[in-house]
């Protein structure tokens, strides 16, 4: 995950203080030299790192809090609003013109991944209800005007292009004009990039932006650079004036430098992550989630809206009452499967739940739990229809079991452990709505408390 290292460190660093029942200056000062390793090992920008441990070190040092009944808590509350006031605060959103068209930019330098990113964001505001013109201005990297049309095809959005003949100014007011004469509302400017910044590439994309006067102009870096993305940031906006970041490969063994520097250097707020490599993987960077992210404290919401987004909502209640109603059998668990598939790879999820440690997820054998997951797939795509809507079928016929083994390239071993665990979590839904019935009736309503 982002943030893997950084996220350890922290976490057992506070869980140190989480544990005293009343803490010294010692103890904050102790606290604060571990906590400026890590931000510093994370490669996160020196003179950030000095304010941050020296608000939080003010902060943390109070009477109020070293005196309070949980200071350790008191302590983290202080990390993760200070993590959070980093980053930015609040979640940064898209600026739309009021006159009908709003014009973005992407901007940055060659190999950051503009050209999927325009795609990335189009799809995302296309699932808002907007209606997006992707632009061809990078007239120079070969194929650039070739990969942005597969891109549009592949999300089924509309691309503007003149060739690489054409002046790239020229192309953005043609297609501002394209946009308005048939219905698009969002144009998408994928712009070229060159492997260093220089003269050249910042007087054209000046041009362009006068040109059309976008109302976003976004940055996209990538996050595995570290500080090189905090100083390509710095620069980029001292001669263009962005209005935001988009980080890319969040989800790559990135030490999170660039996340919790490029706010506080740039003045400017990180608006998109991207976090793999499907064009669903981009989502809205949300500096409050980050930061319990960061501290073992979850996401929650992040995990709400990606199940609502993703998940059959009327198909999750079927199976939530056929489960309650000893009803569920080996269709509804492929369905629910298919269901849990949908809302990405099993790390992801688990970074978003409460308690999560970094240390404990990093430690984790995804891939394994991963590979399990689809084995049980394949042994229940293996029986037939009468099967699975009736597992007892399968429990006492011995040459049933061989044929699913066979079908799904498992053993009979494996088929009784998928039966036994699959039975075991049967009686335990029998036990929860055997509890349920039982508040229900108030069998608890006697005991003196």
């Amino acid at each position: 995950m982002a943030f893997d290292s950084l996220a350890s460190k922290l976490q057992e660093t506070l869980k140190k203080l989480r544990g005293k029942g009343k803490l010294t200056e010692t103890d904050i000062k102790g606290a604060m030299r571990e906590v400026k390793l890590a931000l510093l090992e994370a490669d996160v920008n020196y003179k950030v790192v000095k304010d941050f441990v020296k608000s939080v070190s003010e902060k943390s040092s109070g009477a109020e809090v070293l005196n309070s009944l949980t200071p350790g808590q008191q302590v983290i509350k202080i990390v993760n609003d200070e993590l959070t006031s980093l980053m930015g605060g609040n979640e940064s959103t898209i600026s739309y013109s009021s006159s009908g068209i709003t014009v973005i930019m992407l901007v940055g330098l060659q190999g950051a991944g503009k050209t999927t990113m325009c795609g990335k964001l189009a799809l995302q505001l296309r699932k808002k209800n907007k209606k997006p013109l992707l632009v061809a201005c990078d007239i120079y990297r070969p194929a650039a005007i070739k990969q942005l049309q597969v891109v549009g095809k592949q999300i089924d959005v509309p691309v503007f292009e003149m060739g690489d003949k054409a002046n790239p100014v020229d192309i953005s007011k043609g297609a501002v004009e394209y946009a308005r004469n048939n219905g698009q509302n969002v144009v998408i400017i994928d712009t070229a990039g060159r492997l260093h910044i220089d003269e050249e590439l910042m007087d054209e994309l000046k041009n362009v932006k006068e040109s059309v006067s976008p109302s976003e102009v976004l940055l996209v870096v990538d996050s595995m650079t570290g500080q090189d993305a905090v100083n390509v940031a710095e620069s980029f906006n001292s001669q263009l004036d962005i209005t935001g970041v988009i980080l890319t490969k969040l989800d790559g063994d990135t030490r999170g430098g660039a996340a919790l520097s490029i706010k506080a250097i740039t003045g400017k707020p990180i608006k998109f992550a991207g976090i793999g490599e499907k064009m669903s993987d981009l989502e809205v960077f949300y500096p409050d989630r980050m930061a319990s992210r960061i501290l073992g404290m979850g996401d929650v919401l992040s995990l709400i809206e990606k199940a609502q987004q993703n998940i059959d909502q009327e198909e999750a209640k079927k199976l939530s009452d056929r489960m309650m109603s000893q009803e569920f059998n080996f269709e509804d668990f492929l369905t629910s499967m298919q269901q849990m598939k949908n809302l990405g790879p099993l790390n992801k999820i688990l970074e978003m739940i409460p308690g999560a440690n970094a240390k404990e997820l990093k430690n984790l054998d995804v891939e394994q739990s991963e590979k399990d997951l689809k084995r049980i797939e394949a042994i229940i795509s293996s029986m037939t229809l009468k099967e699975r809507r009736s597992p007892n079928l399968i429990s006492s016929n011995p040459s049933r079991k061989k044929r699913i083994a066979a079908g799904s390239g498992t053993t009979i071993q494996d088929i009784n452990k998928l039966l036994k665990e699959f039975e075991s979590m049967k009686k335990m839904m029998k036990q929860m709505k055997g509890m349920q019935k039982g508040y229900k009736k108030g069998m608890f309503g006697k005991l003196p408390f």
